[in-house]
């Protein structure tokens, strides 16, 4: 069995290795049918002449679309991470180049070319390991006006596929860092002579592995945009993905008595809501200060008492002490076995709704043994129970593609007028919202001596209570706001947040109205509807999350749904040490939740 899926990893790579060379030797046109269709955006000549002649030698022209108000463009057929086409765009030319990045591999970028145009340049980030144009996320920002563009990273594959990283150093320095930065050059250069006029501003948009991208070209490059919004970012790539994988090790194997099946999570998750809840004056079943919640392991533990200290403990999904140690280790985070030394916070109360994912069911995640298999040990035989703290180091040293992004000195960014906005779901339960905060503190020590008020002037932290990674929520609690991938949980015609597109319930365009105008982000309301992924459904909740280290408080007389009811205000409380799947409303959400909820 192994020998056959090595063998059926090898011939994908060698595969895929063609595809990409037959993709950079041809140079494609529009396809015959479109030849009767308008082929001119505000002026300007659609097709393959008006850019092949702007590229260097390594990058082909491989599509050039005009779509029409209304019209529909994608790859439905061939893009494994994104097969999902936005509909309902504007007029706009849609282009596909190709790049060669170094003799042995190449990368992809579309081009969203509207118009009428805003003047705005967004580069739009990807989801996990996944490769493939994020075709939506461009989709809902040309809604806005933006020249948008994504890249491919250099593959094509979902999410959780790591196989074409397995001894191919250079497609992972195309993932980690190089598809982004290469382009957002050429891409810029093509935007510029496309309208014949500069650029006015540029931004990025990306969560999970679209936040560490964007961290990532800030790092390596502080003029490429004006303004980054920064999503769940699984920055620390080579200490975060490693803990994935050890935390295997905390759960396994499933017959020994510390193992938790992953079924029992939500009703664990209810319990840890109902000790909660409270702890921010509010009951709402939405745990808004979870770094101050102290959970209570007596009221998890089965009791055979009269009187247990909770329902949970007397119920059938209550915990034995071995498994209670199982779930303080995953709260506890990557802590090095020999030392004792904690490297990586982990998960905040209200996780465990979403844990699924980091336990994968009741097996390793991908996100950790794909990683050490196919990145770090180039050994896809390797199992999760081999694993030792001696991989952390190798992924340290050797921190494959160049992927993490832990460089928190970003005085450069700051000193050149750059605005950052970093946000983190505090129920994800895919990348712990600690890694945010951990990021964010280390930046403000690096950059502003640890001074929280000068560090504001342009970098800011929302954190959003309930909500899970990168979007949705298992308690309702309000979480679209315009960040990246929300639009499309809501439907590939969505952009923005529907019904209130506009600064002070869009991210984005407070992020826009922070650089250009100067108006800082002190908070943006968050909504969620009677159906979480329905607008027409009517809004249940909306509510200020503010920027750290503010935190939304209570009038204590107001309808605690309504955002008019609370204010920002307050300290932030300390780090903690840490300590259901969603309902759909329609089919499309499901098919693109499945991507979302696994991305990292």
């Amino acid at each position: 069995m192994r020998r056959n899926d090595t063998f059926a990893m090898r011939c994908s790579s060698i595969l895929q290795f063609f595809i990409h060379l037959l993709a950079l030797s041809a140079t494609t046109s529009a396809s015959a049918n479109d030849n009767n269709i308008p082929r001119q955006v505000g002026g300007v000549a659609c097709d393959v002449a008006t850019f092949a002649t702007l590229l260097p030698v390594t990058a082909k022209v491989e599509k050039v679309e005009y779509v029409s108000a209304g019209g529909i463009f994608g790859e439905p057929l061939t893009d494994l991470m994104y097969p999902i086409p936005p509909t309902n765009l504007p007029e706009l030319c849609a282009v596909v180049i190709a790049v060669a990045s170094s003799p042995i591999s190449v990368y992809r970028f579309g081009i969203f070319l509207p118009a009428e145009w805003n003047g705005r340049f967004l580069a739009v980030g990807n989801g996990g390991f996944g490769g493939g144009i994020n075709w939506l996320d461009m989709g809902a920002g040309v809604r806005h006006g933006f020249a948008v563009i994504s890249t491919d990273t250099g593959h094509n594959s979902t999410t959780g596929d790591t196989r074409w990283a397995l001894n191919q150093p250079e497609m992972r320095t195309d993932w980690g860092w190089r598809a982004l930065h290469g382009s957002v050059v050429l891409g810029k250069t093509l935007v510029t002579a496309y309208y014949a006029r500069p650029i006015g501003y540029s931004y990025y948009s990306g969560c999970s592995t679209g936040g560490r991208q964007g961290l990532k070209e800030v790092q390596i490059s502080p003029g490429s945009f004006d303004g980054v919004l920064v999503g769940a970012p699984a920055w620390y790539t080579n200490h975060l993905n490693t803990w994935i994988c050890k935390a295997a090790s905390y759960n396994w194997p499933a017959d020994d008595p510390k193992h938790i099946d992953w079924q029992t999570l939500p009703l664990i998750g209810a319990e840890i809501v109902r000790q909660c809840d409270a702890a921010d004056g509010v009951t709402d079943g939405i745990i808004s200060s979870p770094e101050q919640c102290k959970v209570n392991y007596d009221a998890l533990r089965c009791s055979t008492s009269g009187d247990p200290p909770s329902n949970f403990s007397s119920s059938p999904s209550c915990m034995s002490d071995a498994q209670i140690g199982t779930l303080q280790n995953i709260y506890n985070g990557y802590v090095i076995d020999s030392t004792g030394e904690r490297v990586v916070r982990g998960f905040l109360p209200g996780s465990e709704y979403q844990l699924y994912t980091v336990l994968n069911y009741s097996d390793a995640s991908p996100y950790g043994l794909g990683y050490v298999r196919h990145f770090v040990l180039d050994d896809p035989l390797f199992e999760a129970s081999q694993y030792n703290d001696t991989i952390l180091q190798l992924a340290e040293q050797f921190d494959p593609g160049n992927a993490t992004a832990d460089d928190y000195n970003l005085a450069t960014f700051r000193d050149r007028g750059g605005k950052m906005l970093l946000y983190h779901g505090a129920a994800d339960g895919l990348v712990p919202a600690t890694a945010g905060s951990m990021y964010y503190d280390r930046a403000v020590e690096a950059t502003s001596q640890g001074n929280v008020t000068a560090a504001r002037d342009f970098f800011r932290r929302l954190e959003i209570p309930g909500m899970q990674h990168c979007g949705l929520s298992s308690v309702s609690a309000p979480w679209a706001f315009g960040g990246a991938s929300q639009a499309g949980i809501l439907g590939n015609d969505t952009y923005s947040v529907p019904g209130f597109a506009d600064a002070q319930h869009d991210v984005l365009l407070a992020l826009i109205n922070w650089v250009e105008n100067g108006i800082p982000i002190d908070q943006v309301v968050a909504t969620t509807w009677n159906k979480s992924t329905d607008p027409s459904s009517g809004v249940l909740r909306q509510r200020p999350i503010c920027a750290y280290p503010q935190t939304a408080q209570w009038d204590g007389t107001g309808n605690v749904d309504e955002a008019a009811s609370w204010s920002c205000s307050g300290e932030p409380g300390q780090v903690a040490n840490s300590a259901a799947a969603p309902s759909y409303m329609n089919p499309f959400s499901i098919i693109v939740d499945v991507f979302r909820i696994l991305s990292i």
